[in-house]
């Protein structure tokens, strides 16, 4: 669940909906893979102001619902996102490589969705949650913030 965000000059609650897709919407996510992904997921909320609310995927692609802070614009987390995964997903196994035919984990594309705070927060959960139904959605990660760690 998201939090007003207190910095020095402002208070914010800045919700986005983010899908990257595989390079070649080739089916790489499986549960090995899912579970590296988010732990490097984890690894990068610790060193950017980006918290991951909810991660899930269907396949070739994967949802995020990420609370992140004014100054960070969407372009931005994306690059911090999809920049810093493939580089960790890539080191971690190189046959993804292979199976993706060159250097890029993700294409060059995404979507992002600004999300209200009042109800569509639960829908995009429940959206993101609901992917991938015909195939036994598993979800990866899920957090509630806290105030004081």
């Amino acid at each position: 669940m998201s939090i007003y965000i207190h910095k020095s000059h402002n208070v914010s609650v800045l919700l986005y909906h983010l899908v990257c897709v595989a390079k070649y919407r080739r089916v790489i996510f499986n549960r090995e893979v899912d579970e590296k992904l988010k732990l490097v997921c984890l690894e990068l909320q610790k060193r950017y102001e980006v918290h991951f609310l909810e991660i899930g995927a269907d396949g070739d692609h994967v949802h995020f619902l990420v609370q992140s802070v004014p100054t960070y614009s969407p372009t931005r987390i994306v690059r911090i996102i999809k920049s810093i995964t493939a580089r960790e997903m890539f080191a971690w196994r190189e046959g993804l490589r292979k199976s993706l035919w060159g250097s890029e984990f993700w294409t060059d594309g995404y979507f992002v969705n600004s999300v209200g705070r009042k109800g569509s927060e639960t829908t995009i959960q429940n959206y993101v949650h609901n992917q991938g139904k015909e195939r036994k959605y598993v979800r990866w990660h899920r957090d509630q913030l806290r105030l004081f760690s």
